[in-house]
């Protein structure tokens, strides 16, 4: 059997690969064995074609970059596989209208793209923005403050190693969460019913299309203007130095009373109040909503009128002999005291709210086995469809001893500690991947601060092996609830899933060649993580500082910390643990009280990315009630697009600063 298919050339083979016309909400209540028999379109349908994979490991590539620069930015890690049927269709609709390709991509090669786009953007993007961060911002000194990044071809593989393993690990797991217990998967059912919305609606889509383009073209401005060096400039003494041409940000709020703190009066553009001349956050607010940006510049305000001039004025003698504040510049308030508050708070409310889906860790862990059961051995059909479980056993098997080698040679990890946090990872990742499957959140944060919490007391003077295993579990999780995902969208569509799974295999590759290329072009040392010359830092990295926190407290010890970020500790873990009993109390009260997540990134960002959310949502929020029809149908493409736009050359006006400017 040939890898790639070939794709439908005749006009009957074109009609025989039109959607079926049973809906995904349909299929969504069918039994498995009603699948095999009615919405299964067979081995031979094309799907997994060289044109398929081709475009989603291209689109996968720069759609990485996306995830990659948000990220680092905002700690928010986005969805693409929405954006890349979008794209996807237009893109070759448009190559079909100039006569540069003959046939239309059917559903199921666009099903195999967004596979392979998916994994790309998404599922290897976790490992760049948290463990290699971390560990950059542990090696920072007095003497070395740019400290120095883990080796290129180490952060590849190490992506690479993980993302394989989490797409092992959700072998065992499709059939019974998919197939039998249908879980919804959200956000697979959604890309599902778009998938199905774009065939039956040519024209809608391409109106999204061009949404999305025109927005990206707007958001690829703001690097090119405020961060591209095209200005040069040149001082009294000579020196010539380049800068952009315009600010990244502006003192829109110094009209505003100054704000105290150590006997001192400080503009609130001290603190971080600006405007932020990014289209790319406005985006960003608009997906995530009215309650997280609400809940973000509540956590950013009381940083900035509270924690900070407290903190400022915080004095303490350390073990050292020296006299040292909490917080010794209001523009590093979020990097030196609002880290302690916010940190904790969402690894309360993480582990709580792990902790109180007890029914769902029971039952992914009992219902486990019947993957192995020997009823489906005698099953010809699924023996014939469904992914091999020897892929699971060679794949997973070549990917746990590939991390324990890794592990024991950059991270000091012992290799029988190092195996055990591959097996703890599988039954941590079982858990996140039904989360996923039921309420389309995978709990990759809070997996990864079990991880983080049990290597604390196995290892606990090593910050870095605490991180490496952290990442092991979250990075897991995340590839296999991305999988699984992609997995539902097919399943929807009556796709193979063996194609499936090789395409995400390539969408492996070519995610982590875009997510190294886009780490090390954007991040090449420290100083982009802490800032220069108490200027704020272009990538804040809130989910490395926030893992970098939690291992800080075991590699330190908590008593050597500031008193302020002791009681933050205390305040923030209290606090979490009730945003999230409550949520569990009263579900539903959820929408009306505030976030936690957000609330907790609100205190560990510059107050200008908050702010930026909230635009963002309110134009979201304005455009539903002025038009919910347009709104629904142009709101996510024109984020997507301005995201998309600015972070792609927002990495290309980094290479050319690094390299040619």
């Amino acid at each position: 059997m040939p890898l790639f298919q070939s794709p439908a050339r005749t006009p009957e083979q074109v009609a025989k690969s039109q959607p079926l016309e049973i809906g995904p909400d349909k299929v969504l209540s069918m039994s498995e064995r009603e699948w095999y028999a009615r919405v299964y379109r067979g081995e031979a349908m094309p799907q997994l074609t060289f044109r398929a994979v081709a475009m989603g490991c291209v689109l996968g590539f720069f759609l990485a970059f996306t995830n990659l620069y948000i990220a680092l930015k905002t700690g928010w890690l986005l969805g693409v596989a929405i954006t890349a049927v979008i794209l996807s269709f237009s893109i070759w609709t448009s190559l079909q209208r100039v006569g540069l390709a003959k046939t239309p991509m059917s559903i199921l090669e666009n099903n195999c793209m967004q596979s392979c786009a998916s994994c790309a953007g998404y599922g290897t993007t976790t490992t760049v923005v948290t463990v290699v961060p971390a560990v950059l911002l542990l090696s920072v000194s007095p003497t070395d403050p740019r400290g120095h990044n883990l080796p290129w071809w180490f952060v590849a593989l190490w992506t690479l190693v993980l993302a394989a393993l989490g797409v092992s690990l959700a072998v065992p797991m499709k059939r019974n969460m998919i197939n039998r217990e249908r879980l919804r998967f959200p956000e697979g059912t959604a890309a599902a019913v778009t998938l199905q919305s774009l065939y039956s609606q040519g024209h809608d889509a391409l109106l999204k299309a061009r949404a999305l383009y025109a927005a990206a073209l707007v958001g690829a401005l703001t690097p090119l203007l405020t961060q591209l060096n095209a200005s040069r400039t040149t001082d009294a003494s000579g020196h010539v130095a380049r800068e952009p041409l315009l600010p990244d940000s502006s003192p829109a709020f110094d009209w505003l009373p100054k704000i105290h703190g150590h006997g001192k009066a400080y503009l609130p553009s001290d603190w971080n109040m600006r405007l932020d001349h990014s289209f790319l956050l406005l985006g960003a607010g608009m997906m995530v909503g009215m309650r997280t940006a609400l809940s973000l510049v509540l956590g950013g305000l009381l940083l900035i009128l509270f924690l900070g001039p407290v903190a400022m004025d915080s004095s303490w003698v350390n073990p050292a002999g020296d006299l040292v504040a909490a917080v010794t510049k209001p523009g590093a308030a979020w990097k030196q005291i609002g880290i302690w508050y916010g940190a904790p708070l969402m690894v309360a409310y993480g582990l709580t709210t792990f902790a109180l889906q007890g029914k769902m860790i029971a039952r992914a862990l009992r219902r486990t086995g019947a993957s192995f059961s020997a009823d489906d051995a005698e099953e010809s059909v699924s023996r014939e469809v469904e992914v091999p479980m020897s892929w699971f056993l060679v794949g997973g098997s070549i990917a746990a001893v590939a991390i324990i080698v890794l592990a024991k040679a950059y991270f000091g990890i012992p290799p029988l500690l190092g195996a055990l946090a591959v097996f703890m990872s599988f039954f941590l990742t079982l858990v996140a991947a039904r989360a996923t499957g039921e309420t389309s959140i995978t709990p990759s944060g809070a997996v990864g601060k079990v991880m983080q919490l049990t290597y604390g007391v196995l290892m606990p003077q090593n910050a870095v092996a605490n991180l490496a295993t952290a990442s092991i579990t979250s990075s897991a999780a995340g590839a296999c609830a991305d999988l699984l995902n992609d997995l539902k969208v097919g399943y929807l569509l009556g796709a193979n899933p063996r194609r499936q799974y090789v395409a995400q295999l390539f969408g492996i590759v070519s995610g982590t060649l875009a997510t190294t290329i886009g780490y090390f072009l954007l991040v090449p040392d420290a100083s982009q993580i802490t800032g220069v010359d108490g200027k704020e830092p272009h990538f804040p990295a809130p989910i490395a500082q926030s893992w970098k926190a939690v291992a800080d407290v075991f590699r330190m010890g908590i008593e050597n910390l500031h008193p302020m970020a002791r009681t933050g500790i205390a305040w923030g873990l209290a606090f979490g643990a009730l945003f999230a009993l409550t949520e569990a109390l009263f579900p539903r009260f959820k929408k009306y009280l505030p976030s936690a997540t957000g609330i907790g990134f609100g205190l560990m960002l510059p107050f200008s990315t908050p702010f930026s959310f909230l635009v963002g949502a309110t134009l979201a929020d304005v455009a539903g009630r002025l038009d919910r029809a347009r709104a629904e149908r142009y709101v996510i493409p024109i984020a997507s697009g301005v995201i998309a736009g600015e972070s792609i050359l927002g990495v290309v006006a980094a290479a050319l600063n690094n390299f040619f400017l």
